[in-house]
This record gives C-alpha cells, structure tokens and sequence, in this order.
C-alpha cells in the first residue's frame, strides 16, 4: 500500500539526506491523478525539507530538487525519478503498483487507507462527540440536520482511527420555554392529542401559548412560575415535564434510525440544574461572581469591566443559565469519561457561547478545557417542501424518498428491488448528506432539489449508482473470474488512474483526521466514482479472455470496495440495487 511504497522511498532518501525516515514520510505525498497526461505517483517537496532553513540564505529550490534526484537510484519500487517545480518525483514499477494496492485494499477490507503509516505512533484517545442536540417537547426542526450528520462523521472518522468514542445526544431539556408548555399544556392540551401525536401538539400548544403570552402578563407570569417550580423539584410539574421528555426522545430515536445513527448516551440540561449550582458556589468562592444591578450574577472574563466578555451565568431569580448548565455537564464528562477531547457541534452562532464557556472552565483551573474543541458549521438555505416552508426534518425525509421513488420509477435501468421504499431513503439520504458535505463546514449554502437528485455529476446518487454497478458486475461475473491475478492485464492509463487514485486514499483519511472537514473524502469518492465510470466503458468484461477479465474484475471489486468504506465513514449506507 502507499505507505509500503513511501517507506521505501523515504529509506532511499534517508541515507542520502542523513535524516530518520519518520522525519521524510509525510513529506511523501501521492500524486493527485491528471486527465491530461500520466503523472508520477509520489513527490517529495523539497520545500519541506528547507523549512527550518533562514530565509536569507535559503538556497534555490529547484537546483536543490535537481542534485537530490542525481544522488538517488531507481531499484525494485522505484523505476523512475525526475523533477518538477520543487519537487522530486517518484513512478513506482507499474507491475509492483497494481499487486500491491490490490492486495492491500481486499486484505485491508474496511481498514483499507488507515493502517497507513501517516497514523503510525497516533495512541487510541478518549473522544467525547456532543451533537444533534434538538430540543425536547418539539418536533425535530430541521435546523439541526446539520449537527446530526457532521457529529456522526466525526464520531465514525474518530472510531475508525481506532479512538473509544462516545456520541452523546445533549438535550435541550430545560430552561424558560417548559414554563410556558408546562402551562400551555395545563391551558390548551388534550390528553388523547398527546398520546396520539406528541410532538406535533406539544408544538401546537407552544405556539398557542408563545401568541398569548404576548399579549397576556398573567399568563407569562404563570410561565415564570411553573418553571420555578420544575426548579425547585415540584412533583407534579417534574412528572408532566419527563412526559414530554421520555415522549420526545422515542420520536427522536425513531427518527435517527431513519437516518442510520445512534447514541451511548441521551443527555440533557435538566441533569445538570443542581449540579450548576456547584458552579455558581464555586465561582463564587474564588471571587469570580459578580452580582448586577438587576440580581443578576455574571462573571467578566476580560478582568477589566469589556462588556463584550461579560457572561451571565444566573438569573435574577437565582436559576440557571445555558452557559452555567454546559459548564456543569463539561466537569461532569470529564469525571465520567476522563476524555483526551471533547468536540460540540453546533452552528457558527453559538462560537462566542464556547468560547466563554472553554474560557470560564480555565479560570476555574480546569486545565483540561484545552482539550475541549467546538466544530462550527454555517446556515443551509432555502430548504423546503412543495407544500412551503419545512419546519420539520421527518417532512425533509419523507420528501427525499418520495422524490427518489418516482425519479427511479422513471429510469429504465431501474432494477426490481425487493424494498424500494429503503432503498429510495437510502440513495436519498446520500443525495443530501453528499450536498452538505461537498463545501467548507463553515460556509452557508443554498439548499437546492434539482441539485440533489441529479443522478450525473457530482452528487450522492451518483455515487450510489457507481456503487450498485460495480457491485452488479461482481455479482454478474464474480465466483468465476476473482481468483489469480494476472498484474500484466492492468496497464491501461485507465487502470493506472484508477491504482494511483486508490493509492491516495490515506492520505485523503488524514486530511480529514487533521481538520474535521468530510469535503477531502467527499472529492476523492467524486472522483473515484468518475474514474470508475470511464474504465466501466473501456475495459470489458465480457467477451475479454479470463486472465483480463479476471485482472479487470479485481480492480472493479477494489474500487467498489474503498467506495463503501467511504461512504460508510460519511454516514451513508450503500445500496447494492437501484
């Protein structure tokens, strides 16, 4: 495998420039494969190997790339080195490249691209991942879709590294907004309404009660005390609150089954409303809590009066706030978990919020705050059904599959499929996590459903389609030809493309280790999937004598093979028909 391949070339290397081999590896990089012309499979960048050089007297890089590669010698991996703008190049003996990616991707199986030397001496951590996160006695809004399946590719990406990951569902279970449904249910609800569609009508009496309240003081004053109340540990408004809540988190896990994900464990604020009054006593004694005019307690984390790093950490009423509950659940997780890092995603309006609070938990003398990490992601636009505005995620899904059911009962090719309706959520749930993923977490974008459901171009139901092809002709021609591989039978530029692009897939694996970001992973699947469409239309099976077809078949299995894992890693469940 690649890293195989870049040990050697490091070796080499190594005796020449006098330095470790460890030191040169990720400096080696894979080619990215060019339509245009055959390329080289790796390159050293001579520019890293100056980087500690003073600038001064830095010598020039492309004389330096050049007496470098006279001092090097083609051997048994190598058969070719030549230079290029600052780099030295390495072509790897083509007959060597084909046996050892292959083998090296079936052996692997799921593991293919992460035994990779660029992870070696990386020691399993404890990974903390809080993601998803709705909000109790409300139908899951699609606003955070976006947290879901980001948190699920970092908790997949985390684990796959061999990490002890832990996916924790924090709930917005607590606060100001059960005052008022605990007291618009008390005005408003009916009891069968409840039992029949819960989120639905917990919604509608929140609307009802959110319009009344404004114009009604008695009824937001009402509000106010219920939650006091639920603060205080009243019964009968604790057993009315945990029905919404134990009603809510059964409509969720219905929900996430939809999407193919789960959680170790659903959390919330509410487990943290006496333990926020640690904090609060705690600030208190090391002289950080400073009381308002109003009542209110804040905590200033400038230490010189700049209104901008003023956080209120408790109301007038001596409850709690959301930043004094995440500080709770933060010291918690750590006596629990004892994590190496804990990552939250959310959106990029909640930055400032953890910032103070990672901030808060340092003055404190928590060192271990630095190991806390929030992954910011930007605002999807435009996201709608046809009949208007969507509120609701379960709409958005019912919508995907729909849409995907008629565009495959419209294709020709479509094959018989014995659960349509799966299938369908399936290659639509790739359709949209492929639009998410495609682009910077951080940036905005415009949600489109023409976009989403194109089946050409670069999109998730054609990655999908690339799969159930492939895994097609394994079916079609499998048992008989996937048994001796004749190397010689790959040396089409198409199938060199295809080898050199598998080879690269550690390396994609890191980038995204290193930035959170699935976009590197996304691209490359985009890319194997249109490599792989061009070598399905030049290099037959049927009708090619067996050893070709054999050769052929193994390369076909290979790719199909890295697609899934990448998928998987990605949040999508491959569909095998469509």
């Amino acid at each position: 495998m690649a890293c195989g391949f870049r040990r050697s070339i490091a070796s080499q290397l190594s005796r020449v420039l006098d330095l470790p081999p460890e030191n040169l590896i990720k400096s080696i990089s894979a080619v990215p494969i060019s339509r245009k012309e055959e390329v080289a499979d790796f390159q050293l960048s001579v520019d890293s190997l100056l980087e500690n050089s003073n600038d001064h007297i830095r010598p020039d890089i492309q004389v330096q790339a050049k007496k470098l590669a006279e001092k090097l010698k083609c051997d048994t991996v190598v058969s070719e080195i030549s230079t290029g703008p600052g780099t030295v190049n390495f072509k790897i003996n083509r007959e060597l490249l084909t046996k050892a990616v292959l083998h090296q991707v079936i052996e692997d199986g799921s593991k293919y691209g992460l035994k990779s030397e660029l992870f070696s001496g990386l020691p399993p951590r404890k990974v903390v991942v809080e993601f998803s996160s709705p909000n109790v006695a409300k139908k899951f809004h699609v606003g955070h879709l976006r947290s879901t399946i980001i948190g699920n590719f970092i908790a997949n990406l985390k684990e796959a590294l061999g990490h002890q990951v832990t996916r924790i569902n924090y709930l917005g279970d607590w606060g100001m907004q059960f005052g008022l449904l605990g007291t618009g249910f008390q005005l408003f609800g009916y009891e069968e309404k409840l039992q029949s569609n819960p989120l639905q009508h917990l919604f509608e009496v929140y609307v009802q009660v959110n319009k009344e309240a404004a114009d009604n003081k008695n009824i937001a004053k009402l509000a106010h005390e219920f939650f006091q109340r639920l603060e205080l540990g009243d019964i009968q408004a604790l057993s009315l609150w945990q029905r919404f809540r134990d009603l809510s988190i059964e409509e969720y896990i219905r929900i996430y089954q939809r999407l193919g994900i789960y959680f170790d464990e659903y959390s919330g604020e509410s487990f943290y409303r006496e333990k926020s009054q640690e904090v609060l006593k705690l600030l208190e004694s090391k002289g950080l809590l400073q009381k308002t005019i109003k009542g209110t307690a804040v905590v200033d984390l400038s230490g010189n009066g700049d209104p901008s790093s003023i956080c209120t950490v408790m109301r007038s009423d001596g409850t709690s706030l959301y930043a004094t509950r995440d500080i709770a659940a933060a010291i918690d997780r750590m006596d629990k978990y004892n994590f190496d890092t804990m990552i939250y995603v959310t959106d990029k309006g909640q930055k400032k919020h953890f910032q103070q609070v990672f901030q808060m938990l340092k003055i404190m003398g928590y060192d271990w705050a630095e190991r806390c990490h929030h992954v910011p992601f930007g605002v999807v636009q435009g996201m709608k059904t046809r009949r208007g505005d969507v509120t609701f995620l379960e709409d958005v899904l019912n919508e995907i599959r729909l849409r995907m059911l008629q565009n495959m009962a419209s294709i020709k090719t479509t094959k018989e499929l014995e659960n349509p309706q799966e299938t369908a959520e399936r290659v639509g749930l790739a359709a949209l996590i492929i639009q998410d993923f495609r682009g910077l977490l951080l940036s905005d974008y415009q949600f489109s459903w023409d976009r989403v459901f194109q089946s050409r171009g670069d999109t998730g139901v054609f990655l999908q389609y690339t799969h159930a092809r492939l895994h097609s002709l394994e079916e079609t021609f499998g048992s008989g030809y996937l048994n001796d591989l004749n190397t010689a039978c790959l040396q089409e530029p198409q199938s060199v493309s295809i080898l050199q692009h598998l080879l690269r897939f550690d390396e994609v694996l890191f980038k995204s280790s290193q930035d959170l970001q699935p976009r590197h992973i996304v691209n490359y699947l985009l890319t194997l999937s249109h490599l792989a469409a061009v070598a399905h239309k030049t290099l037959q099976i049927k009708h090619s004598p067996p050893d070709v077809a054999g050769a052929r078949l193994h390369l076909f299995k290979a790719v199909r093979s890295v697609l899934a894992n990448g998928m998987k890693l990605l949040g999508i469940i491959p569909v095998c028909r469509m």
